[in-house]
């Protein structure tokens, strides 16, 4: 009997392996990466009984991204609805399904939300690489031929369990997909929001901001009203997930999970684990604010999170 797997019929723009990401060595100048949306992408994994951390698949846009199976296996399925459909039925997302031998799923085009989670009985199998096995194109690490390149046609994917867990979230649970009109980020100030003016520090928390076409997992660009540092040049620092990084045209580039690890313009602030993940659900054109929060709440926040796996 033949190995269990889907095999890529044909490729979206941008379907990665990720998992939780990459530690312990940033120091060498290797970047975090992972799941941009931890939260859809550890609901995934919970679906089925995984381990939260497990590689799943990670579906841009969707772009008519096209897996056939060769057998029966459950998946599950968070994150944006990217229109999929199993054999021409349309799928709902947040929920687990049983895939049947030969049967087709389709991902086609955003309805709501931006990046679809897809995770497998165990895990994806793929090469782990400095302890794991997420894809950075910019490091080309990661991903099954090690490359850190996304998924191309006649690609297999494989997976590490025999059986999965049948799940349904909570009732009420909330994934941190943009709302109809502006987005709430909750963002923590940092030691160098002190050398913004007075009326920049108005303007980034009481305008809308633009999700601009320059975004990818390295970074997001939003376009508003410019803010102004007294800061010029700054003395290269390490950069944390979701750093606000005000550059000298004074529009924010938010860092995400393929950023650089170190970078020399002034910061804003971050934004917190929460913020990021829906950040990172939103099209270009999409409206933003920026709401300042303190350090004591981002923790409760992110601490309440947790808890909902436990």
């Amino acid at each position: 009997m033949s190995q269990p797997m889907l095999t890529v019929k044909q490729a979206g723009p941008l379907a990665l392996i990720q998992d939780a990401g990459r530690f312990g060595v940033g120091h060498l100048g290797v970047t975090q990466g992972g799941a941009a949306d931890w939260i859809a992408f550890r609901w995934a994994n919970w679906l089925l009984g995984n381990p939260l951390e497990s590689a799943a698949l990670e579906i841009v846009m969707g772009g008519n991204l096209t897996l056939v199976a060769n057998s029966d296996v459950r998946l599950a399925l968070t994150g944006a609805d990217l229109a999929a459909t199993l054999d021409g039925q349309p799928l709902t997302p947040n929920d687990s399904f049983m895939m049947q031998a030969g049967q087709t799923l389709v991902f086609r085009q955003p309805r709501k939300g931006l990046r679809a989670y897809l995770a497998f009985p165990g895990g994806l199998d793929a090469p782990t690489v400095l302890g794991s096995q997420a894809c950075t194109a910019r490091e080309q690490i990661g991903g099954l031929h090690e490359d850190g390149k996304p998924l191309k046609t006649g690609d297999q994917l494989t997976w590490k369990g025999s059986s999965a867990t049948s799940r349904q979230l909570p009732q009420g649970t909330q994934l941190p997909l943009p709302d109809a009109e502006d987005t709430v980020l909750d963002m923590v100030l940092g030691s160098q929001a002190a050398h913004f003016a007075g009326r920049s520090l108005f303007d980034a928390f009481n305008q809308p901001w633009t999700v601009d076409q320059r975004a990818d997992r390295m970074g997001i660009r939003l376009t508003g009203k410019a803010l102004n540092s007294r800061l010029g040049g700054i003395v290269s620092e390490g950069i944390p997930l979701g750093a606000v990084q005000i550059p000298p045209d004074g529009q924010p580039i938010i860092l995400m999970n393929d950023r650089q690890t170190i970078g020399g313009y002034p910061r804003l602030g971050a934004l917190t684990p929460m913020a990021c993940a829906r950040l990172a659900q939103c099209l270009p054109g999409t409206k933003v604010r920026l709401q300042p929060i303190s350090a004591t709440q981002a923790q409760a926040a992110y601490r309440a999170q947790l808890l909902q796996w436990q």
